[in-house]
């Protein structure tokens, strides 16, 4: 399956100052089958290291610190041949330091070697930063790589186009028909893989579950038991969460008497993981947005929206029965979009209750706020509002009817909320 960060490897692999690379995100999301079929389509041969638990690879960057000495050793633990510039290293589940150490010395010494590290912990990066290495992000499957994967390149591009150009989408319905399948499923590889090949909803269901207990593993990553009982807590409470009219997290869902001072810790490891999607709370909007969140009051989203579509116990008439599930799931999705995209999430909600759902800014400090029109809320007057406020020069609404614009506001259909990850340049 084509995912986006290949054009990405590419660009990296021909860099004259190429350095290597650490690729961090989320389990489950395709990281390491992406990057080793990049390595077998433009490499002669890819060399593989599980560094999880890895005493001799360990052992061996305490030991070594001469690049050819390195190399050496590498091959003979592989039995491969390693080649400069025709043989990509992947060092995959790297979590110690002593081996990004050895790494970063090819960094350092404009080696020829192509080095690819990949890590699920994003909260390892402030112990792996430094100069001699090159970081990139991933996440799972956004709806575009998801018509991709679907054959539907040319509906990707329409759907572009209408944004771009400001048009409507010849095929809106198709478009919208294949995004209610995209959030029954979610955008992890897996399940994208698995339904194409026509597995049923329950097997669908055992797979999600499957992964959930593999995020439920990785909080379990925490130091202390405490927090990774608080951090399922967390988890498993977003769906409920979402569920209420006022979305704000609230520590009562967890149970009575549950203070935010005992979850902050856990909520982090959980952001800091990519596992959820913080938004806070705004009152005010001006630059940077980050100077007016309100820190104890926020939302919280799930990375992946087919797993939430099965948390919330849905099926394919719920969605179309439920509004109010679908406002939650529509509203998630938008969340983790964005975050995709590399936005920060605040949402606007003043003292007379009028509510935005999306805030954010984009490299040209451009404030941008984004509402969510459901059939429930359809009439909400809260972004004329915020616009008349704040003075903005751009708005967008986000519904299930095709692209228009109205006075000042474009309106987006669900599905085209991908297309928003250009305005962050």
């Amino acid at each position: 399956m084509e995912r986006k960060i290949l054009s990405y490897l590419h660009k990296w692999q021909k860099d004259i100052i190429r350095k290597p690379l650490l690729i961090y995100g989320p389990k489950q999301i395709g990281k390491t089958f992406t990057v080793l079929d990049f390595g077998k389509d433009k490499y002669k041969n890819v060399i593989y290291f599980n560094a999880q638990g890895n005493k001799e690879l360990i052992q061996l960057f305490k030991k070594e610190k001469a690049i050819n000495k390195i190399i050496l050793n590498l091959s003979l633990m592989s039995g491969e041949t390693i080649l400069k510039t025709d043989t990509l290293i992947v060092f995959d589940n790297v979590d110690d330091v002593e081996i990004v150490r050895g790494v970063k010395l090819f960094g350092s010494d404009n080696s020829d070697y192509h080095i690819i590290m990949i890590t699920s912990r994003r909260e390892n990066l402030n112990k792996f930063k430094g100069e001699e290495l090159q970081f990139k992000g991933m996440s799972e499957m956004d709806f575009e790589e998801f018509l991709w994967a679907h054959n539907e390149k040319n509906l990707a591009l329409l759907i572009r186009e209408s944004f771009e150009k400001h048009k409507t989408c010849p095929f809106h319905k198709v478009a919208l028909d294949l995004f209610y399948e995209y959030l029954q499923i979610g955008g992890l590889p897996e399940l994208v893989l698995a339904s194409s090949k026509g597995i049923d909803s329950y097997r669908l269901d055992a797979l999600k579950q499957k992964i959930i207990d593999a995020y439920k593993k990785e909080i379990a990553m925490n130091k202390t038991l405490i927090d990774i009982s608080r951090g399922i807590e967390v988890l498993d409470s977003v769906p409920r969460q979402l569920e209420k009219d006022n979305k704000k997290f609230q520590y009562g869902v967890l149970g009575h008497g549950r203070r935010a001072k005992e979850y902050e810790k856990s909520i982090q490891y959980l952001v800091n993981n990519q596992i959820v999607n913080r938004s806070f709370k705004i009152k005010t909007a001006k630059s940077p947005l980050s100077s007016c969140r309100e820190v104890d009051s926020f939302k919280l989203y799930l990375l992946d929206d087919g797993l939430l579509f099965s948390m919330l116990h849905m099926n394919s008439k719920t969605l179309f029965t439920n509004e109010k599930l679908k406002e939650a799931l529509y509203e998630n999705h938008i969340a983790k979009t964005l975050v995709e995209a590399g936005y920060a999430l605040y949402y606007y909600q003043s003292q007379g209750k009028a509510e935005v759902n999306f805030v954010i800014q984009n490299r040209m400090g451009q404030i941008i706020p984004i509402e969510l029109a459901t059939k429930a809320n359809s009439k909400a007057k809260s972004l004329s509002v915020f616009m008349k406020k704040f003075t903005t020069q751009q708005a967008y609404r986000i519904t299930e009817n095709n692209f228009s614009t109205k006075k000042e506001v474009r309106y987006l259909p669900i599905y085209a909320v991908f297309c928003l990850n250009d305005m962050i340049y």
